[in-house]
């Protein structure tokens, strides 16, 4: 149950998609056609997976290439399997573009569209939900709070359904996916498919590397219950003529199908717990994401339906945007494979812990419970792209490096309204700015490439998307790095690269341990 907790809290947003299986080859290649061998490759018969999903939005997306002609679908099977059951293509497409050597589809406008347009509507009985899969609402719900999460429950569910073929109800919107082969609009790959070592090469100094790992070790626990769901929902997986879980698939084909499932479900909000994670046929990854769209998918109600409003207006051939919730590039870049340039909810996390060692240890817990409502002797902080240092940082910091119960009482004010906020000592303030510009400067010196370096690497992302990606988001780490520490060399009253000398020179040893 902590598990899928977990899990669910790491990728709980208003958006993901894909999913993706073969045995031995990540990416999936039609036809699709049952086989109940263990060792046929899962690619004939699962969800692709390959590279994620994506916000076209801005400097941060590859422009359009070539500049196809608008005409009913890239996949006319799809379009029309889409039509017979009631979907209108009037307004959307789907265009074939390039990406990184590969061709995938995206969701565009099939003709000028106005801001406040219905652009798209899907019927419910094509959504894909944990309905569709149990049946059972209450057999859902079971299932998804104990101890797997809603998306191992799908892909194990999408992966059956590709062994089916031709005989599965999803069989044209599996192949549409397996064209995708889960790449996104930026034509990388999520982390958590990368090859080995290039996530420690690529993105060497980014805190992502850990979480991709956590991650990982995630989805390998989920896989490790996928047997548990087979026995638990035996109706269900009786009509599967199949392998139990664990003998069907390898680790491997779970984890490529479990990403791709990920960077393709849409997380649908004022609905019951089996139907929150969705996948919307025209949704992601042919949808392009973004952070700062305003559009979102909703489900109606009254219509029993999943809709998508323009929150713009378009020109014919113009990639439709959607919102993803405000997630920082590093979610983007784990879900979806892609990084906005600029992303308003991009942060880097920092956590100050004041050791239980400290002299006045009792006495700073205390202050801090009812000045900071809940804030505790480790606190983390999130340091933005837009805003610099978070306002009780420093103050926070002013009473874990105060010496006096004095001080501390004295922090108390500044720290519940920081705009009272001021220096308790200048030998205290001088600890505090020089721990902050110690760890900033040591969390850029992890980073080994240059901003030319990245510069370059993301002019080359046609190339290798994967670097292009990575080197993507470690510009954005980096600068919001250098926007802290410029705050805190205006409050030393130093040049920024002056204070990155003094700060490596600076011993490391503080009353604080900043991580």
């Amino acid at each position: 149950m902590v598990l899928a907790k977990q899990l669910r809290g790491l990728i709980d947003a208003p958006c993901t998609l894909g999913s993706s299986h073969g045995r031995r080859n990540l990416q999936i290649s039609p036809p699709l056609e049952a086989s109940r061998s263990r060792k046929r490759s899962l690619a004939t018969a699962g969800v692709a997976a390959a590279d994620t999903s994506s916000s076209v939005s801005s400097a941060s997306s590859l422009p359009l290439e070539p500049a196809a002609e608008i005409s009913a679908s890239s996949h006319p099977e799809f379009a029309a399997w889409l039509s017979d059951r009631g979907v209108d293509q009037s307004k959307i497409t789907t265009q074939p573009v390039h990406r990184a050597g590969y061709v995938i589809d995206t969701t565009v406008a099939a003709t000028d569209l106005r801001e406040g347009d219905v652009i798209l509507r899907v019927p419910e009985d094509l959504v894909v939900t944990l309905n569709s899969v149990f049946e059972d609402e209450a057999v859902a719900e079971l299932l998804t709070t104990g101890k797997l999460s809603e998306l191992a429950c799908l892909t194990l569910y999408m992966m059956y359904e590709k062994k089916e073929g031709k005989k599965s109800r999803w069989y044209h919107y599996i192949k549409e996916l397996d064209k995708q082969r889960a790449r996104g609009q930026q034509g990388a790959k999520s982390p958590l498919l990368w090859e080995p070592g290039q996530v420690e090469e690529y993105l060497k100094g980014s805190p992502v590397q850990q979480e991709v790992r956590q991650r990982l070790q995630g989805i390998e626990k989920e896989y490790n219950e996928l047997d548990t769901v087979w026995f638990m929902s035996g109706s269900l997986f009786n009509t599967y003529p199949y392998d139990t879980p664990t003998d069907a698939f390898s680790l491997h084909l779970f984890r490529q199908a479990f990403a791709a499932i990920q960077s393709s479900v849409v997380h649908l909000q004022g609905v019951p717990l089996s139907q929150r994670f969705a996948m919307v046929p025209l949704g992601p990854p042919l949808l392009a994401y973004s952070p700062t769209a305003k559009a979102l998918l909703k489900y109606d109600v009254e219509r029993k339906e999943v809709s998508l409003t323009s929150d713009r207006d378009y020109k014919a051939g113009d990639p439709i945007l959607a919102w993803c919730g405000p997630q920082p590039n590093s979610r983007l870049l784990v879900n979806y494979g892609v990084v906005e340039d600029n992303n308003p909810y991009d942060k880097l996390m920092m956590t100050a812990t004041i050791p239980n060692s400290d002299p006045l240890f009792k006495e700073k817990r205390a202050a801090l419970q009812p000045a900071m409502a809940g804030l505790a002797t480790q606190q983390s902080f999130d340091l933005k792209a837009t805003g610099g240092l978070p306002a009780k940082l420093v103050p926070y910091l002013r009473m874990a490096h105060a010496t006096t119960r004095e001080q501390v009482s004295a922090a108390v004010d500044g720290i519940a309204d920081p705009s009272r906020a001021a220096p308790l000592s200048p030998a205290n303030e001088a600890e505090v700015l020089q721990q902050l510009a110690h760890y900033l400067s040591l969390r850029l010196s992890r980073y080994t490439t240059t901003e030319e370096e990245d510069t370059a690497a993301i002019a080359a992302s046609r190339e290798n998307a994967r670097r292009g990606v990575a080197a993507r988001l470690i510009r954005s780490e980096k600068n919001i790095l250098n926007g802290a520490l410029k705050e805190v060399a205006e409050l030393v009253g130093e040049d920024v690269e002056s204070l990155k000398k003094q700060s490596r020179l600076s011993s490391d040893i503080h009353l604080v341990k900043l991580t």
